[in-house]
């Protein structure tokens, strides 16, 4: 039989000794480990040994690497001054949007750790409400508020993953973009251009103006948003 669950959020609650260390000190530790080398490297071991103490006294304070890292999202999720909703949701969303695409690339970590279970913490809950009213500017229907939150979060999402991407592609292979760009040009050539079976593709490369990440994050986002009022207004 599985031990019965119980929220971190509960157990932080309830009034405590004091202990050598805070929880913040042991978050921040952890954080400083995952920005710097991903959550792979991100062990109780490690962390007990960086903020100094046993990892027996570490258990004290959270039980296991799943509690530690929804820990972590909350405190990166209240790094940001949030301010309230002006009325205008097109605007607001876009500052959501903004913010949310911000605490992912500073955390490239924070990407893949946003499950389909929301955080209960004190900072992310407090972020979904405003983002909740945000989208409550469009629509008074809370579940439309939801749906059209949603779409935003996951064009985010997407945009951040992609750009994420890319510079791990820089990482791993040690080349820029436009180094990789001119390692793989003569394949390029013989294949896309000369053969002229990809006529599209040749256009794109020769005539296409190649848009920043913040460019086509904002475009992209545009579009969300624009495809959003049409709906509400259905």
């Amino acid at each position: 039989m599985a031990p019965p669950f119980t929220l971190v959020w509960t157990r932080l609650a309830e009034p405590r000794r004091r202990q050598a260390l805070s929880v913040e000190q042991i978050v921040t530790v952890a954080i400083r480990i995952a920005d710097a080398e991903g959550t792979p490297a991100l062990t109780m071991r490690r962390v007990a040994t960086e903020a100094g103490t046993g990892t027996t006294s570490l258990y004290r304070y959270v039980t296991n690497k799943d509690e530690l890292l929804e820990l972590m999202v909350d405190a990166v999720q209240g790094e940001d001054e949030l301010r309230d909703p002006s009325g205008d949701w097109k605007a607001d969303l876009t500052v959501v949007a903004d913010g949310m695409r911000a605490s992912m690339l500073r955390h490239p970590w924070l990407a893949t750790e946003l499950r389909s279970r929301p955080s209960l913490g004190p900072n992310a809950l407090r972020r979904s409400d405003l983002a909740l009213a945000a989208a409550s500017g469009a629509t008074d229907d809370i579940t439309l508020a939801s749906a059209l939150l949603g779409a935003v979060a996951n064009y985010v999402h997407g945009a951040v993953l992609a750009e994420l991407s890319e510079r791990e592609d820089v990482r791993s292979t040690g080349m820029t973009q436009d180094e990789w760009r001119n390692a793989v040009s003569p394949y390029v050539r013989e294949v896309i251009i000369d053969s002229g079976k990809y006529p599209l593709v040749a256009r794109r490369i020769f005539d296409a103006e190649d848009l920043s990440h913040d460019q086509q994050f904002a475009f992209g986002l545009n579009c969300v948003l624009a495809g959003i009022e049409k709906s509400v207004a259905r």
